[in-house]
């Protein structure tokens, strides 16, 4: 028995602001349905050089009264980068939130603007702890 990654799926309230999240986070847009019978567009956007590891946001065009909600019972989606410093620094100077900071130059979370907590993970080794982020807080959960 095969098994391959296709997606995931997270609906989305917002879709242009949710999809300038993923942008900061270094994804591009590789493909859109827009269903007028359903109402819903569905926008894939994923690494550069990785089409087949995407991100689908769902949106439906009539709203979703349910979002945004805790979204915990989600998990996380999760990216390594190549400089988590560098990467948390251009998404908070970008109004991004780092709900749990760097703080041992390995790992950080994040939410979009749909409270999808979003896990950044260092490539290869730890960085070495360095400030602002080795005595920042947690802010609101992860």
């Amino acid at each position: 028995m095969g098994i391959r990654y296709l997606h995931t799926m997270v609906r989305v309230k917002d879709l242009d602001a949710s999809m300038a999240f993923y942008r900061l986070l270094g994804l591009k847009e590789t493909r859109r349905w827009d269903n007028e019978g359903g109402r819903f567009s569905l926008v894939f956007m994923a690494p550069p050089g990785q089409p087949d590891c995407p991100v689908e946001l769902t949106w439906n065009w009539d709203g979703d009264e349910g979002l945004p909600s805790d979204s915990r019972h989600f998990g996380h989606l999760a990216y390594e980068v190549d400089d988590i410093y560098a990467t948390c620094a251009h998404l908070q100077a970008n109004g991004v939130v780092i709900n749990r900071p760097p703080r041992d130059g390995h790992m950080a979370f994040v939410r979009s603007p749909d409270n999808v907590s979003v896990e950044l993970l260092q490539k290869g080794e730890a960085l070495a702890p360095a400030e602002p982020w080795a005595s920042m807080a947690n802010t609101g959960h992860w």
